[in-house]
């Protein structure tokens, strides 16, 4: 069974764009081919239960994940970050082998 752990931080996040949105029940992950190293991250709100989403909740937080993301994304920490004036959702994925040089792609 594949695990996904949320941070307090990243839970605090999805708690507060979902009661500023007013709906939804958590966020969605997925990935798809994408940039220069094979595959990034994509992000939605999940507005709804998909039959064959892997549900992850921890500090009061759902995260929904695709199951095609599901193998690359086992054993990740999803987290939430401030550096300077960026703040956005970073994954902490063991599975990730190299990634481009901005970031923004990886691969497994």
């Amino acid at each position: 069974m594949a695990h996904l752990k949320i941070t307090p931080a990243a839970a605090d996040q999805i708690r507060r764009v979902l009661d500023e949105r007013g709906q939804g029940l958590g966020l969605r992950v997925s990935v798809k081919p994408s940039g220069c190293s094979g595959y990034s991250y994509v992000l939605d709100f999940a507005d709804d239960v998909q039959a064959d989403d892997a549900l992850f909740e921890e500090h009061d937080a759902r995260v929904y994940v695709a199951p095609e993301a599901l193998e690359m994304l086992d054993g990740s920490e999803v987290d939430y970050v401030n550096e300077g004036l960026n703040r956005f959702f970073r994954f902490n994925n063991p599975n990730v082998k190299d990634e481009c040089g901005c970031g923004e792609s990886f691969t497994v």
